[in-house]
């Protein structure tokens, strides 16, 4: 495998690793800590920069703005982390912000995401893997976003909201509290608009599955429970299941984020 290609005009730090066939366009700028996997491609006027991990076979376009300091006035400079994963794409004028001492210290970014322009990933985020996050996306600090999730441009999010797995958020959303599994949410305030079952369909769910997801979407928000009530309701249709159904995992998959929000769900 060839090794790394590195524009004349590009500034790499020689404390940085960059794996076999990465590439480094014009006029990026590569810090001391950094660590770049094989196969890796950073645009031109690109900066990375402080203890960030990139691993392989991602695609960052121009202009990006990875692994600066948080934007918290609390930052003293500790040693905080970035760590993306495998076969993202992040395209221009991206920023990416390490974390913070206050949180764990690492901003973490999974696999195989589409990061679309604009994008803010703040401080201390945890985003999963297979998400969208469409132009002008921002994501605040400590937020956590699960696998498969869109994000929908010019969508805010607020500080240490959560947004569960295979749920999607509209253009222009304003989101000030937890998104749970599966559901859509839209508008300022955000309200939920059913479940998303295209997004379900397209990811192989089967139609028992499907089923149950909109029975939780009924019991959270159509049959005039309090959350508590739907809590039991949706315990009971988990506990109707045969062990190792994947209809039982996705009931334990809402239970148990219903259970860790700290914000309140959107309801």
């Amino acid at each position: 495998m060839s090794a790394a290609l590195v524009h004349p005009s590009a500034i790499v730090d020689p404390g940085a690793r960059l794996g076999a066939g990465v590439q480094v366009g014009p006029y990026a700028v590569i810090g001391a800590q950094v660590v770049i996997g094989e196969n890796t491609t950073v645009g031109a006027h690109c900066v990375i920069e402080g203890h960030t991990t990139i691993g392989r076979d991602n695609r960052i376009w121009q202009f990006c703005s990875i692994g600066a300091a948080p934007q918290d006035m609390k930052y003293a400079g500790e040693p905080t982390r970035l760590e993306i994963g495998e076969r993202n794409t992040i395209r221009e004028f991206c920023t990416f912000n390490r974390g913070t001492a206050q949180d764990g210290g690492v901003t973490r970014v999974g696999d195989d995401n589409w990061v679309m322009a604009y994008v803010h990933v703040a401080h201390d985020v945890q985003l999963g893997n297979r998400c969208i996050l469409a132009n002008n996306a921002t994501l605040a600090g400590h937020v956590q976003v699960g696998d498969w999730v869109i994000v929908g441009g010019l969508t805010g999010v607020h500080q240490f909201v959560k947004i569960g797995a295979h749920a999607m958020a509209g253009f222009q959303t304003a989101l000030s509290q937890d998104v749970p599994p599966f559901m859509m949410v839209d508008g300022n305030p955000a309200k939920v608009h059913g479940f998303n079952i295209e997004g379900l369909r397209r990811r192989g769910f089967s139609a028992e599955r499907i089923a149950q997801v909109k029975q939780i979407h009924r019991l959270l928000y159509r049959n005039g429970l309090t959350l508590e009530q739907a809590k039991a309701e949706i315990g009971t249709l988990g506990a109707l299941m045969p062990a190792g159904d994947e209809r039982a995992a996705d009931v334990q998959a809402m239970l148990d984020f219903l259970g860790a929000s700290r914000r309140g769900i959107v309801r």
